[in-house]
């Protein structure tokens, strides 16, 4: 496979070679080729944008940034999001990196489904972001030149179902603890996808609180 898509080369250190080996263990063709769509736009948004970004920590949060969703990979209360990020925290460690390095990595993942933050942040937690909207959302899709979505799809290709597999992706990593999705756009999968699923209402807990007024 080339290590050159679109103009953007793959970081090839030795983490970077290591978290491509991790996460394509760990998971489906769907979230590895997703993973890897969410980093090439992502550095093509950085590029466009003029952005001083690290490839190599970009590489590492658009990579791990859907583990969470992964069984093995997920737990039984924390968002999926947080999940991803403390998978991604515990496996640089031993590499040495420093702390602000992996503070950021941790908050590209943790904050990839809070619109209206990260773009506000260091590049590196932006671009996780601008991926992610850019694959699943479709922003700034008119952005991108038509040659280079064409050269990150044929190299990790949508597939013609890529939109409803990522939803099922979606609600199968958090159906099993509908709460984490409190105050985020995973309760709108969860609505789309589990019959019955009323998700909690913040004026109502302000209501309920044990308050008097």
């Amino acid at each position: 496979m080339s290590s050159i898509i679109a103009g953007i080369k793959i970081p090839d250190s030795a983490l970077a070679k290591a978290t491509t080996e991790y996460i394509r263990d760990a998971e489906s063709d769907l979230l590895y080729h997703h993973s890897r769509r969410v980093f090439l736009f992502g550095a093509l948004s950085g590029e466009r944008k003029q952005l001083a970004y690290d490839p190599e920590m970009l590489y590492v949060g658009a990579m791990f940034h859907d583990l969470g969703l992964v069984e093995g990979h997920r737990t039984d209360n924390e968002r999926f999001e947080v999940d991803s990020a403390n998978a991604a925290k515990a496996f640089l460690k031993p590499y040495g990196l420093s702390d602000g390095d992996i503070e950021q990595v941790w908050l590209s993942i943790a904050l990839h489904t809070t619109p209206g933050v990260p773009q506000h942040l260091r590049p590196n937690v932006a671009l996780v972001t601008a991926g992610v909207e850019m694959d699943v959302l479709g922003i700034d899709y008119a952005a991108f030149p038509t040659v280079q979505r064409e050269e990150v799809v044929h190299t990790h290709p949508r597939g013609e179902g890529f939109k409803e597999c990522i939803l099922c992706a979606f609600a199968n990593g958090f159906k099993h603890k509908p709460d984490t999705t409190f105050g985020t756009v995973n309760a709108d999968v969860l609505v789309d996808s589990e019959p019955g699923f009323k998700p909690m209402n913040f004026v109502e807990i302000i209501r309920k609180s044990p308050w008097m007024s």
